[in-house]
């Protein structure tokens, strides 16, 4: 699973990426400070069953935990801003566009103050208006998604005239889509929800190809908003204004710098803080200068105001929420622990209709081709190959080899 950040450039997208995963990047005051994409880690929290349910404390081979929150890793893309004019090569475009092709869901990040026009420049606070912001890249992905259909369109009616009459048109265009990661199933349900269900792609209209990508964009590539510098000036009006004008999607306020302060300081041991948290502890007050004393205060006024940095907030909606996506953990209902004795090492993002089989091919193929039964951990009980798993499932796989 992949997540991308997209946004226009010198928005806060470098300093969302580095207080998600603490990757030594560049973050500059000026447009196009990144080029090439950024890949790195990040983490869902969610509760972990080993302290949480079994009361023992875990060992993660990936990701960690901290007083009950398990934080298990996934992969996050930050690419170069977009401008208008992208879909069409402008500001080398095309090419930050076909590095968000892989992704699963998407992380706009909005200059919620509205300091930053259209091209990235530095303006007075309030003078942009971050209605816009979305505007401008929904119809660059939607042109994306368009320009692609439309470069294939008649090599698919090509197809379907060379195939059996009864060979469904969301084969070829899933097809068309694989770069992208479409699935076939995302194009029926993009069909439907346009209403085109039944009528000839010969027959549709181009405001009709239009739709049909648009639905097909947001189904394969889902979308949150970050608000990002919720802290600044005028902020909160704009962040008001955008819920009530995209009632359609989710905003979530956000203060990257104010994450990367607390990871640095957490690191420090000057704090006590758990990503995704509203508060902290201070540890080390000797250790803060009033003027840091005041500006920690104030990050502290900021997240009890919006319940957090908003940081982790939003890479769970992503995971959780757009995605739907499970933590599933390996166990056994006599032993919770590897062959190193370790607690409940693993646990492993599975996609939302995942079954008991799935997991078992998850963790080794082996598991799954001598797959014999299944035992859920916390309830004790057998179940079977197409039990569909639960997030927080702690799961025994039983196998004839």
């Amino acid at each position: 699973m992949k997540i991308g950040i997209i946004g226009k450039p010198n928005i806060g997208k470098s300093s969302f990426f580095k207080a998600a995963t603490m990757t030594d990047i560049e973050i500059q005051n000026y447009p196009f400070t990144t080029i090439k994409p950024n890949i790195g880690v990040a983490y869902v929290r969610a509760e972990c069953p080993a302290e949480n349910f079994f009361k023992v404390k875990c060992n993660p081979q990936h990701g960690f935990c901290i007083d009950g929150q398990r934080f298990v890793p996934f992969e996050l893309v930050d690419v170069a801003g977009l401008v208008p004019g992208a879909a069409e090569g402008k500001g080398l475009g095309n090419l930050f566009l076909d590095d968000l092709s892989n992704v699963d869901a998407l992380i706009h990040i909005i200059d919620i103050s509205g300091s930053t026009n259209m091209q990235g420049e530095i303006i007075e606070v309030g003078k942009n208006d971050p209605v816009e912001d979305v505007k401008f890249i929904e119809k660059e992905l939607d042109d994306w998604y368009f320009n692609i259909f439309m470069r294939g369109k008649t090599k698919i009616e090509r197809q379907l005239r060379l195939m059996a009459t009864d060979t469904p048109v969301e084969k070829f265009i899933a097809e068309h889509f694989s770069g992208l990661n479409v699935r076939e199933k995302q194009v029926i349900d993009a069909i439907t929800k346009s209403n085109l269900k039944g009528k000839l792609i010969t027959l549709w209209s181009d405001d009709e190809y239009k739709t049909f990508t648009k639905n097909l964009r947001l189904i394969s590539k889902p979308m949150v908003f970050a608000a990002n510098k919720i802290d600044i000036k005028s902020s909160e009006s704009n962040f008001n204004r955008l819920v009530s004008t995209f009632p359609q999607y989710s905003f979530i306020p956000t203060c990257a710098l104010a994450e990367i302060q607390l990871r640095f300081a957490e690191k420090q041991k000057i704090i006590k803080y758990v990503p995704g948290d509203n508060d902290f502890q201070i540890l080390e007050p000797n250790k803060l200068t009033d003027q840091q004393k005041q500006g920690i205060e104030k990050i502290r006024t900021i997240m009890q105001k919006v319940n957090g940095t908003g940081v982790q907030q939003t890479l769970n909606f992503a995971v959780f929420n757009l995605l739907k996506y499970k933590i599933i953990f390996p166990g056994g209902v006599n032993k919770l622990e590897d062959s190193k004795g370790n607690v409940m090492p693993d646990a492993f993002l599975m996609p939302p209709n995942a079954t008991t089989l799935d997991f078992a091919y998850k963790l080794h193929t082996d598991f799954g081709d001598n797959f014999i039964g299944a035992i859920d951990v916390k309830k004790k009980q057998k179940i079977g190959r197409e039990t569909v798993l639960n997030n927080g499932d702690v799961i025994e796989i039983l196998s004839s080899k």
